[in-house]
């Protein structure tokens, strides 16, 4: 297994094309056509980390946070952090990978796993992705319908939330006729035709456009197929950022602050009060998310959970919503699991040996201080 193998099938639900613009995601340094011996996950690569990897016999590291997100003007190896964590990483053949705010955007991804860390029911994005979706429609002959949609759905169309294979269908009269240079699949050239048509709607990502129609065009029987590509404003359901969910009974403010403390595994976090009552409905953002915090008041959540907030942030919420910030590293680190999770299943579907570790130190700067 290579690690071009695993890094596909990562990419099939963490897509690089939903990250924020200005990331810097996927390969950071290395091969990916190296082949794989074991595997380390990690937030950020450091020297601890890198240490561990190469103890552990593993040659991919992926990373939530990318270590290269800054263009590399030079590397000097005796004085810079980064340049000395590259030497090691291409002297060791370790390839480093990287999958940080399409992390964050996808389902089961970073927001997602801090919900499912506090037993969250019902979760959903807190806010959903927009405009980065294609209708596309294709006009197909009855008798190749099947063939035709099941290479869209193969390439990824027609995904809306949980569910897949997902089109509409319409019986009509296609009409064609075709000029002397022409060949084609029903009727004879020069001979207006009319044949029984499908057409064909589906929903597909942005990104999937190019795979889906070279697919189509391989299995479809038309010499010049037609199809119409429309441009979407709707939200997108399978990407989003934050998430939402509810606790399985409401509990008061006190209670809450220590099922956070213990579900999370802190003792410290800042927090502004919120308005009286029960706690019921939850949002959360691993990691930075305070510009989610107008989505969160307009979703009707009781609290909200995430990292670095500023003080004048605290304030605009003080009276709306119990207002939580549990740490940078503390709302990330629970991606690991699922991430973790995943891979083996794939692994092991994949019948290869090939073990996944997940970093058991910790990578957080911070250290709170108690006289």
């Amino acid at each position: 297994m290579t690690c071009k193998e695993i890094i596909k099938y990562f990419e099939s639900w963490v897509p690089k094309e939903i990250a924020w613009q200005k990331d810097n995601v996927g390969l950071q340094v290395g091969s990916t056509e190296r082949k794989i011996k074991n595997i380390l996950l990690c937030l950020e690569v450091t020297n601890e980390t890198l240490d561990d990897a190469i103890k552990k016999g593993c040659n991919l590291i992926l990373t939530h946070h990318p270590l290269l997100f800054y263009p590399l003007k030079k590397i000097d190896i005796p004085k810079d952090k980064n340049s000395k964590i590259i030497e090691k990483l291409i002297k060791n053949d370790i390839t480093l990978y990287s999958a940080h705010t399409n992390l964050d955007f996808t389902k089961d991804g970073v927001s997602f796993a801090l919900a499912k860390a506090l037993n969250l029911k019902n979760i959903e994005f807190l806010k959903q992705s927009k405009s980065n979706q294609f209708k596309l429609v294709v006009f197909v002959p009855v008798d190749f319908l099947d063939k035709v949609a099941e290479a869209i759905f193969e390439s990824g169309g027609g995904i809306i939330g949980e569910y897949s294979g997902c089109s509409f269908r319409t019986t009509g009269n296609g009409t064609f006729k075709g000029s002397e240079n022409s060949n084609p699949f029903a009727g004879k050239k020069g001979v207006e035709e009319k044949v029984e048509e499908i057409k064909l709607e589906v929903l597909i990502d942005s990104w999937k456009l190019n795979n889906i129609l070279h697919a189509v065009l391989k299995v479809h029987p038309y010499e010049k197929p037609a199809y119409d590509i429309y441009p979407l404003e709707n939200s997108n359901p399978n990407y989003g950022a934050g998430a939402i969910g509810e606790l399985e009974e409401p509990v008061d403010q006190k209670e809450f602050l220590s099922y956070v403390s213990e579900k999370l595994n802190i003792k410290n976090f800042r927090y502004a009060e919120g308005k009286k009552g029960q706690i019921k409905t939850i949002a959360l953002c691993g990691g930075a998310g305070s510009d989610l915090i107008k989505d969160a008041i307009n979703s009707s959540a009781d609290a909200f959970i995430t990292a670095d907030i500023k003080y004048h942030t605290f304030h605009d919420a003080a009276g709306e919503m119990l207002l939580i910030d549990a740490g940078h590293y503390e709302t990330e680190i629970h991606s690991l699991n699922e991430v973790k999770r995943r891979l083996e299943d794939y692994i092991t579907e994949s019948d290869h040996e090939v073990k996944v570790f997940k970093y058991n130190g910790s990578t957080n700067p911070i250290i709170f201080y108690n006289k």
